[in-house]
């Protein structure tokens, strides 16, 4: 059986959660065997960003917001694009490793639908994402003050800013035929958004006309929706910056979702 056949055994009936689930878990063990990269990593490095930061942004301007501290104003963005990056590194990066290997023919020949497949891996990446966000959430706990606490809010974002971009490596995985295509989006799309997205400035800090750029960038309202959970307080209108995030979902889903379907770039 070809991958294009596999992909479309079992159109209707019954849809099979055992296998979604297995291939979720298989990325996220995927991820946690490697624990001192997948969650260390990010955890250090944030600190870092942390403290260089409140020492350079306290010593030239003092407080962002009234009353918020840079720290606290800051420790949001950094656990936020944690979840999206590591979502989308964990995807792109699995699915490079397994073409790279002729892994990807072992799971096209599973008895799994090409949205089976999908759920399957965007599910263990958004996993591993909300993993490595999680512990630099916990890691930066003793150094903020967040006046307003916003579980739904915080989680809801998470998954929305999670699952965006573990879409979007998945995307980048099927169009890579190397590790060079997957570092040269990620050096040239995602450290970008990154760093331009509000993460350690106000949109108001940006010179007229720039700070409406920021509503181009996704992490942008992924960050301050999530910020917004913890300090009661945003940049933007969070219920615009949701509406903007579930239609880039929507229309990411079914690109992917035809995608996979045809077995775009997974035949050998």
């Amino acid at each position: 059986m070809t991958a294009g056949n596999a992909l479309r055994v079992r159109q209707y009936g019954r849809i099979n959660a055992r296998g979604v689930w297995t291939l979720a878990w298989r990325g996220l063990g995927r991820h946690l065997r490697m624990w001192v990269e997948g969650l260390g990593g990010p955890v250090v490095s944030n600190l870092l960003f942390l403290t260089v930061l409140v020492l350079a942004r306290d010593a030239t301007m003092g407080e962002t917001w009234s009353g918020i501290d840079t720290a606290s104003f800051v420790a949001p963005g950094l656990v936020a694009y944690a979840f999206c990056h590591t979502a989308f590194e964990v995807l792109a990066g699995h699915m490079v490793y397994d073409k790279l290997e002729r892994m990807i023919q072992d799971l096209l020949a599973a008895p799994l639908t090409a949205a089976e497949l999908l759920a399957g891996w965007v599910l263990g990446a958004m996993l591993c994402g909300l993993a490595s966000g999680g512990a630099v959430l916990l890691a930066v706990l003793p150094f903020v003050d967040w006046p307003a606490f916003d579980p739904l809010r915080m989680l809801g974002f998470a998954l929305l800013g999670s699952l965006l971009f573990a879409l979007l490596g998945l995307l980048v995985g099927l169009w890579a035929h190397k590790w060079d295509h997957y570092a040269a989006v990620e050096t040239l799309l995602l450290l970008p958004f990154g760093l331009l997205s509000g993460t350690f400035f106000l949109r108001q800090d940006l010179p007229s006309g720039l700070g409406d750029l920021l509503y181009a960038n996704p992490v942008f309202h992924v960050i301050d929706g999530f910020r917004s959970g913890l300090l009661g307080r945003s940049d933007g209108d969070p219920l615009v910056s949701a509406g903007i995030l579930i239609a880039l979902i929507l229309f990411m889903t079914l690109v992917a979702w035809r995608l996979v379907l045809r077995g775009w770039h997974l035949k050998p």
